[in-house]
């Protein structure tokens, strides 16, 4: 899913849909400056990564929406890890204020010759 995200092309497509529903492939490519199979590859990358349903249309027109809920196993991950970051910074911030002013550190130590 995020190699599939990391393109912006692809992440303009998410967003496109986020803001419209659905769309299909010409109205996608009348608002990017790449071809009509150039989006359609793009599509492609999005639904393997799980991302999108494809929707009947009028016609023989196929219009793709986002999955919903696709991208909560990506959401999840995110806190997940920002947790993890909040716990390491705390930790640290932690680590600093518990010094005693003036104390020599690892790297006074090293500028001093140690």
């Amino acid at each position: 899913m995020f190699a599939a995200l990391a393109d912006p092309t692809r992440r303009w497509m998410v967003q496109a849909l986020l803001r419209h529903g659905t769309t299909s492939v010409p109205a996608l490519s009348s608002a990017l400056p790449i071809s009509r199979q150039a989006v359609a590859k793009h599509l492609a990358t999005l639904n393997e990564a799980g991302l999108l349903e494809r929707r009947p249309g009028p016609g023989r027109e196929v219009r793709y929406g986002l999955r919903e809920g696709a991208l909560s196993p990506a959401v999840a991950w995110l806190g997940e890890t920002e947790a993890a970051w909040d716990k390491r910074l705390a930790r640290l911030k932690e680590s600093v204020e518990q010094r005693p002013s003036g104390a020599p550190t690892e790297a006074d130590g090293e500028a001093d010759g140690g």
